[in-house]
């Protein structure tokens, strides 16, 4: 039994990144990976759980690039369908039923009420028989898709304005509870819980194929700026927008190339209860999305060609989706650039190939993955790919390593899904003994015991011990947030947070949520910072602050 000063002794910030960087040095790893975006998540929780001998690095934090700008969902791609992919459509429906019943608790079924605007190139009964095809080619494993009349729509979502609306329909996929960061920290957890030695902010230089075959690869901590080699059998190509970048500076010549199609989403203030998507299409006709996200509402997205992976920003982005809101909406009044809570900007990585590289009808490119393999250099390159069809990826990815011959000592290994429904159990019948639930902030209504189990699975029941041993490790710590005393403790000592923005971002969706005034004046920061980054608090205070001032967003 873990003692209560054990518990309660103060974290060591970032020692797990310290240590698993010391150790990446020391030894000849079977895979390396390069990027911790979903891509490379999923091929590290695969590879590691079944038993090879794997490493991660990413040049930023973990899912900071594209796969903490999704809209949050887990869909099947019912657009797709009007290009006739519907091979396509089946295996994504498939995975996202997958994940349902893999991540019951984090990975749920969510109404798509979808508005269909007058003139539109289809009839709205046209496209609602097409969610009847879309539902039987998913396994009719969600409710049963209905249709809309304009009078149904003007009753149960008074919202939406339906001046030019015509009908519409309402079907099913399914949304993550939490943050996209957080679905793929998780994957990254369960990495390191198998062997798995990741870092974050650890830059590749340089790679280079020693004689005996090995990969060599010089490396730099982007912290500290020292510099070091880490050796590997194979290398893995996980950068998403950045694979033809990566693929080019090691002189791998590839069939497929990625396309870069950047798309914001604006966190404004919650303009509906309802718990559905809306959904409509654009005035570009891209489908755009009013998404439920807690205490706010996501809207978005666009569209629009890029050449390099940006995080920027433009007026012209912001001005599309407040327009179309603006539009969509009978607001009481017009949201302006005011409302904006936060912004996510990220570009999505489309798969071309040789055979087919005509990116003319840019809006029509699916968000398919391609694996493509050079096995003599033991070179793997992941292209594109979404987050409904992460777990293919890493079996994928098993596959080819073992065909590389590199051994899977636990070949029947099952990588993913959350415990058992008895861990749950024991979980859930802990936190109502020591009265968890009778604790909840006053910021939320959701038992504690059910988002603590979300979040953090099986590591929930350490938080369960820290509160037991202090009461004070169940209160909200950052004012405003959902986020107690002892998830700080739990981020410090295990999650490997290495500047604020780690935690706020990406371990948890608190910069999504709170505009960035509001977290500064928040009660409660510094101690949050004091638990995460001890004597660098307010160094790292300062620098979230410098780095996310609005002028750099501009």
């Amino acid at each position: 039994m873990t003692s209560d000063t054990q518990i309660l002794s103060a974290p060591q910030p970032m020692q797990l990144r310290t240590t698993n960087i010391s150790k990446l040095s020391r030894q000849t790893f079977d895979v390396l990976i390069i990027g911790g975006g979903i891509n490379g998540a999923v091929s590290a929780a695969a590879l590691a759980g079944k038993g090879v001998k794997t490493a991660l690095i990413d040049q930023g934090d973990f899912a900071s690039m594209t796969s903490q700008e999704s809209s949050n969902l887990a869909w099947g791609g019912i657009k797709y369908m009007e290009n006739l992919e519907f091979k396509l459509v089946h295996k994504l429906c498939k995975s996202r039923n997958h994940l349902i019943r893999s991540y019951p608790s984090t990975v749920r079924e969510i109404r798509f009420f979808t508005t269909i605007s007058k003139g539109f190139r289809f009839p709205p009964v046209f496209i609602w028989l097409g969610t009847w095809l879309y539902w039987f080619i998913g396994s009719c494993f969600t409710k049963v898709p209905r249709y809309l009349t304009k009078a149904r729509i003007q009753r149960e979502e008074p919202v939406i304005n339906t001046d030019s609306a015509q009908g519409g329909f309402e079907y099913s996929d399914a949304y993550l509870h939490d943050n996209d960061a957080r679905f793929v920290f998780g994957f990254i957890r369960s990495a390191l819980t198998s062997g798995c030695i990741a870092a974050n902010y650890v830059k590749l230089i340089h790679s280079n194929r020693a004689e005996d075959g090995t990969w060599v690869s010089e490396v730099e901590n982007q912290i500290s700026g020292e510099r070091f080699t880490i050796r590997s059998k194979a290398l893995i190509n996980a950068t998403g927008p950045l694979v033809d970048q990566f693929n080019s500076s090691l002189h791998q010549k590839t069939r497929h190339r990625i396309v870069l199609s950047k798309g914001i989403h604006l966190l404004v203030k919650k303009v509906t209860p309802s718990k559905k998507v809306l959904a409509f299409f654009a005035s570009d006709g891209r489908l755009f999305f009013v998404i439920p996200m807690g205490v706010r509402t996501c809207i978005g997205t666009t569209d629009t060609p890029v050449d390099e992976e940006t995080k920027k920003v433009t007026p012209e982005d912001r001005a599309f989706v407040l327009k179309n809101i603006n539009t969509l909406l009978k607001l009481d009044k017009p949201l302006d650039e005011s409302d904006i809570i936060a912004e996510r900007c990220g570009v999505r990585p489309l798969v071309v190939s040789g055979e087919n590289s005509d990116t003319s009808d840019w809006m029509q490119l699916s968000r398919k993955h391609a694996v493509e393999v050079n096995t003599a250099d033991r070179y793997l390159t992941i292209f594109g790919g979404k987050l409904t069809d992460c777990i293919n990826v890493g079996d994928e990815v098993c596959e080819i390593i073992q065909d590389m011959g590199i051994e899977l000592p636990y070949p029947d290994y099952k990588w993913y899904g959350e415990p058992d429904a008895r861990t749950r159990e024991s979980f859930m019948h802990q936190a109502e003994l020591i009265g968890l639930n009778e604790l909840k902030s006053k910021e939320s209504s959701e038992r504690l015991s059910t988002r603590l189990w979300r979040r953090y699975g099986s590591a929930a029941f350490s938080l369960l011990e820290m509160i037991q041993a202090d009461p004070r490790q169940a209160e909200v710590l950052i004012k405003g947030t959902e986020y107690l005393r002892c998830e700080l403790r739990e981020a410090a000592q295990r999650e490997m947070v290495t500047k604020l923005s780690d935690f706020l971002r990406r371990r948890s969706k608190i910069a999504l949520i709170e505009h960035r005034d509001t977290i500064r004046q928040s009660a409660g920061l510094l101690e949050a910072c004091q638990i995460l980054f001890g004597e660098e608090a307010a160094e790292k205070l300062e620098e979230y602050f410098e780095e996310t001032a609005p002028e750099s967003f501009s």
